[in-house]
């Protein structure tokens, strides 16, 4: 296997720089992993598609305002930092920053928006980790049960932050943002980049798909960014995912096996969703549980639990690729992609879907 096997052209037009009028009214192809058939469809015609002894399964994660810029109390030079997670062991947050080059340990970096102050402790890698001593009340950040957010934290993003906008979105953020890169069932805060499957449902359409008898269930995974990391080894199981947290209630684990042994579907919605249920997947079954996943799915793999699945158009090259290959089939998808671009879907985050089945 080489990862050139899994390369594409796509021409750039085809790359969503804004969401589509409606959440629901994006494209959706249908692909048959058996037979390699597509339909083309609209997203709401998903509805049809499913059984009502099925079961829907959500990342209920909320992106958070994780982008923030500032200047060098130093130098007075600018920095943008995408702030990602917190180190429960020292209480620092790992951030990656634009410029790297000039930032030492010590610096101290003012915010633009309000008056937030970061002191620079130390750098891992590509990383730098960054100490926020106080919170707006003058309180110490220190505990955080979540290791990916805090609430002292999540209010000075809330104050300071920009939505973090994946780098193929060549603009500034702007207010349709803050409502459209996020799903309607977003609810716990912690991800620098939402889980775009996801994105394409509205409440309606999830009351139609619950009315319709199928189960709607959900569960947790806080997007990293490694979402956004090109595979650079020639042999992609190779592949270092950075781990990324994530969590399954006893309820959402009991109704998928439930589902399952009456002989329905489980449909995961998005890559995160995939990789959380196989990760939690023992004997044909999910477990409940939390903790950190760097579980890397590409062909062959043996899928345990997830039966089908809703995705958006992924980036060549890179790990979603793998994983929804190894679901629908490498030929079939890659196929299915050229077919895409004839027919001028459009591609990543606020693109159009597929419902691979």
């Amino acid at each position: 296997m080489h990862i050139e096997e899994f390369n594409f052209d796509l021409p750039d037009d085809l790359v969503a720089q804004y969401p589509a009028e409606r959440r629901d009214a994006s494209r959706l192809m249908a692909l048959d992993r058996q037979n390699g058939g597509v339909e083309h469809l609209l997203f709401a015609d998903i509805v049809e598609r499913l059984r009502p002894e099925d079961v829907l399964v959500l990342n209920e994660t909320r992106v958070v305002r994780a982008r923030l810029r500032g200047h060098k109390e130093r130098t007075g030079g600018r920095v943008e930092l995408l702030l990602l997670r917190r180190d429960p062991k020292d209480g620092t947050w790992l951030a990656l920053a634009r410029p790297l080059r000039g930032l030492q340990s010590g610096d101290w970096i003012q915010l633009d928006r309000g008056s937030w102050r970061l002191k620079v402790v130390g750098r891992v890698g590509d990383r730098i980790r960054l100490r926020m001593p106080a919170d707006a009340h003058g309180g110490a950040v220190t505990d955080c049960a979540d290791p990916t957010g805090h609430a002292s934290v999540l209010s000075m993003e809330q104050e300071a932050g920009d939505i973090p906008l994946p780098p193929y979105i060549r603009r500034a953020p702007e207010s349709i943002d803050s409502d459209r890169y996020q799903t309607v069932f977003a609810t716990t805060d912690g991800s620098i980049a939402a889980p775009t499957a996801g994105l394409h449902f509205t409440e309606q359409l999830l009351t139609a798909v619950r009315d319709r008898g199928v189960g709607v269930e959900r569960l947790l995974l806080h997007v990293g960014p490694g979402t956004f990391e090109p595979v650079r080894t020639e042999d992609p199981r190779q592949h270092q995912l950075e781990a990324e947290f994530y969590r399954v209630s006893a309820t959402t684990a009991n109704c998928i096996a439930e589902r399952r042994r009456a002989g329905g579907r489980c449909i995961a919605v998005g890559t995160t969703t995939v990789r959380t249920l196989e990760t939690c997947a023992m004997e044909g079954e999910v477990r409940a549980g939390e903790g950190w996943t760097d579980l890397l799915i590409c062909p062959p793999h043996e899928f345990n639990v997830v039966d089908a699945m809703v995705t958006n158009f992924h980036l060549p090259r890179s790990s979603l690729l793998l994983l929804v290959s190894a679901l629908a089939g490498q030929q079939p998808l890659l196929a299915a992609y050229q077919l895409a671009v004839a027919e001028r879907y459009r591609f990543y985050s606020y693109g159009d879907a597929m419902f691979i089945h």
